[in-house]
């Protein structure tokens, strides 16, 4: 019965473990930025690892005054790029725990 005991506290002290091993690399993922480009590199949104979104940079004259809609697209999706390869980058993290 002493030995169920002993398997016992070593599976806790492993959860415990990998739990503050995921912890650290959720903290690592806040710090790592990736990037979502649309209309070729005229829209760049950069999000973390987190996946907030950080900020979003336009070039210059990308859109025409008359033609909003064209650059909130281009937002929509290089956010949407962003954030995607930041689910994909805190995966491959979480899933090396």
């Amino acid at each position: 019965m002493a030995k169920s005991f002993g398997d016992l506290s070593g599976l806790m002290k492993q959860a415990q473990k990998m739990q503050a091993d995921l912890k650290k690399v959720q903290e690592d993922l806040k710090d790592r930025v990736v990037e979502g480009k649309a209309g070729g590199d005229a829209v760049i949104a950069y999000a973390n690892g987190a996946q907030e979104l950080l900020q979003v940079k336009t070039k210059p004259g990308v859109v025409h005054p008359d033609d909003i809609e064209k650059l909130e697209d281009l937002v929509v999706a290089a956010v949407r790029a962003a954030l995607e390869e930041a689910r994909k980058m805190s995966e491959a993290e979480t899933n090396r725990v």
